[in-house]
């Protein structure tokens, strides 16, 4: 590690013994924990609170509910350049986070306050007789929701790059921890989620919309004081400035440079670079791909950051356009997955849903392959990935592209499974069990578990030190 490239909360040099490290890590998998305890069984329930309380017709309460919750990758963009440009994470996360226990809290209130939300209506019943939110009201509702969303993505954006910093990926004890850290921050949404599809939903469902997003703003209040409780212990990066300036520069001086031969003097520009800790040692070696941007080193007398370019910033904007592909590859991936995800809940939907005397609602059943997925997390740190390294000497057992394909491998197998599942429900008789989609929900946690766990890690390992929370970001 760097040390000089981190420093603690007071901006001074860190000490390895007192900063960073499991203990530090423990105030941002609490965090991890309580948000996805608020975010989950929101996203997957907003559309019933539009619908049902403030009287929104379906189409129009699923477009508001999808924004805002989209906007939340906007926004986690945004929280990212912030956090790599000109301020650490953790500071991002405190300064911008409030927005969510605020967003929630107009949410709660608007909720609670009869004035400030149509009055009570059987929707299904009356659809023509139910007064939709509008005006002010419909105002208050669309700055709650946002406001949420901007503090969600932030938060999002530089937590899981702040919980790697605090591991030395020199270090072969730390490099093994951080691999584990990602392990358990997975592990981490799932259990907060897992908590929030009970809780959350059954308030939501039986207590009232205004006690469940009240207490949402509670809990994302008491997360964010347990961050704030860590600042004495976090490694914080120091910020490099900003890396789509950077990217732009070498972009720019290698299409000046177009019709020049790549000749002596990159070696000099590298030595006369004043960047320092963008790299993973602080500065980065020349390498042999995507050469046409070498021609941004070419020295040609004159100076400016626009006119010639360090070799580490070149090889910075080599690594972004390399991991491109992947992330193309994991969008498209992921379509199938988030397709399939609601798919299935509308297949248990349509089966028997009764657990003895107990009814569940289809919200709820997200909870099964979250289980699934917190099992598995479990399974795979503490006996799969400790096998797979005494056998193939990898730090996290197999690398990140191999855990990568077989969750998609996976994916494939349980896109296959429901549709002759599905195939068989039409043609049954009798209403069928919900544990006829056990299947399918068991792959899905194994998808989770290999490919979010194993993109996630591949986007932060990979990206420039500089470039963490936007890599992190994107995926």
């Amino acid at each position: 590690m760097a040390v000089g490239v981190f420093v603690n909360w007071r901006g001074k040099t860190i000490n390895k013994e007192v900063h960073g490290g499991v203990r530090a890590a423990w105030f941002l998998y609490v965090l991890t924990v309580v948000t996805n305890v608020v975010i989950v069984p929101n996203v997957l329930n907003m559309v019933t609170y539009l619908h049902g309380t403030m009287h929104m017709g379906v189409s129009g309460s699923v477009t508001t509910a999808a924004n805002s919750f989209g906007a939340t990758s906007g926004f986690a963009m945004i929280g990212a350049f912030l956090s790599d440009s000109y301020i650490t994470r953790a500071k991002t996360m405190l300064l911008i986070g409030p927005f969510m226990f605020l967003g929630y809290g107009l949410l709660a209130l608007q909720a609670y306050l009869p004035s400030l939300h149509p009055p009570p209506c059987n929707i299904e019943a009356e659809p023509n007789n139910c007064k939709e939110v509008q005006g002010k009201n419909a105002a208050l509702l669309y700055v709650g929701l946002y406001l949420s969303a901007f503090g969600d993505g932030c938060i999002r954006s530089c937590l899981p790059s702040l919980g790697a910093d605090q591991f030395d990926h020199e270090d072969p004890k730390e490099s093994r921890q951080q691999s584990s850290f990602f392990n358990w921050y997975t592990f981490g949404i799932s259990f907060g989620g897992f908590v929030g599809l009970i809780l959350i939903v059954w308030l939501q469902d039986y207590k009232g919309w205004d006690i469940a997003l009240g207490l949402c703003a509670v809990i994302v209040l008491l997360g964010l004081l347990v961050v704030a409780a860590g600042l004495p212990f976090y490694r914080n990066q120091v910020p490099q400035g900003s890396p789509l300036t950077r990217i732009l520069q070498v972009l720019v001086v290698a299409f000046r440079n177009r019709k020049i031969e790549v000749g002596e003097g990159l070696e000099e520009a590298h030595e006369s670079s004043t960047e320092v800790g963008t790299g993973y040692n602080g500065s980065l070696s020349q390498t042999n791909s995507l050469k046409f941007l070498d021609k941004a080193c070419i020295n040609r007398g004159e100076k400016g950051d626009w006119l010639v370019c360090s070799v580490t910033k070149v090889e910075e904007t080599k690594i972004v356009l390399r991991m491109l592909p992947i992330f193309i590859s994991s969008v498209i991936g992921y379509i199938s997955s988030i397709i399939l995800f609601t798919f299935t809940v509308q297949q248990g939907g349509l089966t028997n849903t009764r657990l003895g005397k107990i009814h569940v609602s289809p919200a709820t059943l997200f909870v099964i392959p979250i289980t699934f997925q917190m099992l598995m997390l479990a399974v795979y740190d503490q006996f799969i990935v400790p096998f797979l390294r005494r056998r193939t000497g990898y730090r996290g057992g197999i690398t990140h592209l191999q855990r990568i394909g077989i969750g998609f491998a996976s994916m494939i197998l349980a896109c296959v499974i429901a549709a002759v599942v599905e195939k068989k429900r039409k043609r049954a008789e009798v209403q069928m069990s919900l544990f006829w989609l056990a299947p399918q929900f068991f792959l899905l946690g194994v998808s989770d578990v290999t490919s979010f766990t194993g993109l996630l890690e591949f986007f932060n390992s990979e990206a420039p030190r500089g470039m963490k929370s936007i890599a992190t970001a994107l995926f």
